[in-house]
């Protein structure tokens, strides 16, 4: 899967933003890479408060991203290059410009209107106190307080993320059934599936009451966020009152339902980060929702026993429902990658050593835009800066700009031949190197994505087990201290050095015969004579008979 964030793809009519007839334009380059199916973020008519997660239509094309005509073109033209489509949903709110959320607001308490979000008298003599102390995880309180018709300060309503992204009340059946429109809106365009943003978020419990720690829990929520202590960390997440409730799942038994009436295979995909991870398989058994995002690598430390122990408990727990794993390094709401195992050179030696182990796990992969350039969080000025977090937290959070700045295309063309126009957000002018037109050398990180995909969809020894416990589709081999490595299949060895010191191996050790390199994530990974030497912070494929 490849995720296209569409406002900073390619834009196609020189206004600085990302538009579908831009992704037509590119499906080329997207086949070439090797990829199966793309993922689009929200590109529906939406007043563009939160990156177009703030819809107010999820049944039409925003006129900056094009029409419903192009969406249409996409999802052909992607089919006629052989690629899948799957399109973003947002359950979990909608926009204040949505027309239920006028109509909620000019209309009296207790109103079938307001039955559809979650309106609350604030507590206080006069009701000036929020009903609880919940955060917003963009910051600031997460209740915002409406002025009645009359003029009068008036009811509260909720939106855990911006106050122009009020949360939906699943327990009114007008949402249920509206939702159910758009499903089969969409899939009747032919789309092949949906990611459910938000998926553990729908139903809420305990809305009245305050939370122990509500600042901490808006910490541990995001992505982005590292200066909260991991045992904090997972111990907040464990019980959170308005996420990961049993009532989701209804819901997505009932998703299920519809997806499996359509011609052809349906899928969906769920963003539900839950604690403990245990609990995410429960997403994914057989009558609800076909893979859930593992976000374990958005946060994971660069060492051995960090990543074989997310890699071991991501296989044992989805092997218990025998659900497929996915794999993501970095997405439109999270660092890059490349910033955040280090930034420059180790940074980037790091993400393409971790790309090529991923990219040898069994499962789904999803992959950003622009994660196979190399790209690093771009520094954005903060006069230019537009995510609701930067302003909601007064400047003190940065946000998430960083990662959604514009893809350099052609080193030689204006703005990088992503726009004519002035781009939303500025290229940093030292992106040439990352343009995806100086990356033709066998050296560069589009290169070594194109290969490892390639590789990856035929070589025998990578190709997805047929046995459905995906705990036995790898096999850990005993290796030094910092040195990942495991067998897939027959004639596939992977070693991945988390070091900063190179390490050699015996290859006769390791009972490896004819071993030659597939692909390695540096050229200081070689074979001499029977002695591997893996570069630090690298990783290499081996293609070997194993005795």
């Amino acid at each position: 899967m490849y995720q296209i964030y569409p406002r900073s793809f390619q834009d196609s009519n020189g206004d600085g933003e990302g538009d579908l007839p831009g992704a037509i334009s590119r499906l080329q380059y997207l086949r070439d890479l090797g990829i199966d199916a793309i993922w689009l973020s929200p590109f529906y008519t939406s007043p563009n408060k939160d990156g177009g997660y703030d819809i107010s239509n999820p049944r039409d094309v925003d006129p900056r991203f094009g029409t419903l005509s192009d969406a249409a073109k996409l999802i052909n033209n992607a089919h006629q290059f052989g690629l899948k489509v799957i399109v973003d949903i947002v359950p979990n709110h909608f926009s204040t410009e949505h027309a239920w959320f006028k109509e909620a607001i000019n209309s009296p308490i207790g109103s079938s209107a307001r039955a559809r979000f979650h309106f609350h008298h604030g507590r206080g003599v006069h009701g000036e106190i929020p009903p609880n102390n919940w955060c917003s995880l963009f910051g600031g309180s997460a209740w915002t307080q409406i002025r009645e018709r009359d003029g009068t300060l008036g009811q509260w309503y909720l939106h855990l993320f911006d106050s122009t992204q009020a949360d939906l009340n699943w327990e009114c059946n007008e949402v249920i059934e509206d939702f159910d429109k758009t499903l089969r809106f969409w899939l009747n365009l032919g789309v092949d599936g949906f990611r459910i943003d938000v998926a553990h978020g729908l139903v809420k419990e305990n809305i009245l009451q305050d939370h122990s720690d509500p600042e901490g829990l808006t910490k541990a929520l995001r992505l982005d966020i590292t200066e909260i202590p991991r045992d904090l960390r997972e111990s907040l997440l464990a019980d959170v009152p308005f996420f990961d409730r049993e009532g989701v799942h209804e819901i997505y038994r009932h998703w299920r339902k519809i997806l499996d009436s359509f011609e052809g295979t349906r899928m969906s995909v769920a963003e539900a980060l839950v604690r403990p991870r245990s609990r995410a398989t429960r997403y994914v058994r057989k009558d609800e929702l076909h893979q859930i995002f593992n976000f374990d690598f958005l946060t994971a430390d660069w060492t051995k026993e960090s990543l074989i122990g997310l890699i071991s408990q991501t296989l044992f727990e989805l092997s218990e429902v025998l659900a497929p794993p996915t794999w993501v390094l970095c997405n439109h709401d999270s660092p890059r990658i490349a910033s955040r195992l280090g930034g420059g050179e180790i940074g980037l030696k790091r993400a393409r050593a971790l790309a090529l182990l991923i990219h040898a796990l069994p499962g789904s992969i999803y992959i950003y835009q622009g994660e196979e350039l190399g790209l690093p969080n771009a520094d954005v000025p903060d006069n230019l800066r537009q995510d609701p977090v930067f302003f909601r937290s007064s400047g003190v959070d940065k946000g998430r700009d960083g990662a959604r700045v514009p893809l350099p295309w052609e080193s030689n063309l204006l703005n990088f031949g992503f726009s004519s126009g002035s781009p939303w957000l500025p290229i940093p002018p030292n992106w040439t190197v990352f343009a995806a037109d100086q990356q033709n050398s066998p050296e560069s990180t589009l290169s070594l994505y194109k290969l490892s995909l390639k590789i990856r969809s035929s070589h025998p020894g990578l190709k997805n087990d047929s046995e459905p416990d995906v705990s036995k589709s790898i096999n850990w081999i005993d290796s030094p201290p910092g040195i990942v490595s495991f067998k897939r299949n027959a004639g596939f060895v992977l070693f991945a050095n988390t070091l900063s010191t190179p390490i050699e191996l015996s290859l006769a050790k390791y009972g490896l015969k004819g071993a030659r390199i597939l692909v390695s994530s540096t050229d200081g990974c070689r074979i001499e004579g029977q002695a591997l030497i893996i570069a630090p912070d690298s990783c290499v494929w081996l293609s070997t008979e194993v005795s």
